[in-house]
């Protein structure tokens, strides 16, 4: 029983989308513009409410990971891919939310924080290079595109580092979940980041 509500915990805590709740409070839609995590607040509203908002996203994912590593250590890998599902498909918002990226990194700096050590260092590195390179000719959004690159590698990393085979799961998850976002953001057309 406890293990159904750390997932359930899990996947309500990331069905909370800081940024949709934010852009309502504002008596605005963010969704019909933009992603409602940090990289689309910063564009819609600004850099304070990015950096809340990103902050909050990330908390959830800590949260989720810390319950589940608590209470049912053997399913912290599923309690991350939860909190990451909820974000993605909220069920507090007609299962429209966003990338899951914050979340994600919420739950792996509990769960395998030197993954996500590498991921932050080949984020770094795949950014700068994208944005300098082919991102003005494809028009494309940055996350999604260096997190559709960046995530996979990190899943090999993570067989070498000795992750389990369900981490490895959540992050292919988002790795989809970032291929999906690249397509829908082509034909949408947002402003790249």
């Amino acid at each position: 029983m406890i293990v159904f509500l750390v997932l359930l915990a899990a996947y309500l805590l990331g069905s909370v989308v800081f940024g949709v709740i934010y852009s309502h409070l504002r008596g605005d839609e963010v969704r019909g513009r933009d992603m409602p995590g940090g990289s689309g607040m910063f564009r819609q509203y600004g850099l304070g409410p990015a950096l809340t908002i990103s902050a909050l996203d990330i908390l959830k994912g800590v949260l989720a990971a810390y319950l589940a590593v608590r209470f049912a250590p053997g399913w912290a890998w599923a309690a991350m891919f939860l909190v990451i599902i909820g974000h993605c498909y909220p069920v507090f918002f007609r299962f429209n939310g966003g990338g899951g990226i914050a979340p994600m990194l919420g739950a792996m700096l509990v769960i395998a924080p030197k993954t996500l050590l590498l991921m932050i260092l080949l984020s770094l590195i795949v950014m700068p290079l994208y944005k300098s390179t082919i991102q003005k000719k494809v028009g494309l959004n940055v996350i999604p595109f260096m997190s559709a690159v960046v995530l996979p590698i990190s899943v090999v990393a993570s067989l070498w580092l000795g992750g389990t085979l369900a981490l490895i799961a959540a992050t292919l998850g988002m790795a989809a979940r970032s291929v999906q976002l690249l397509i829908e953001d082509g034909k949408l057309g947002r402003k790249a980041a």
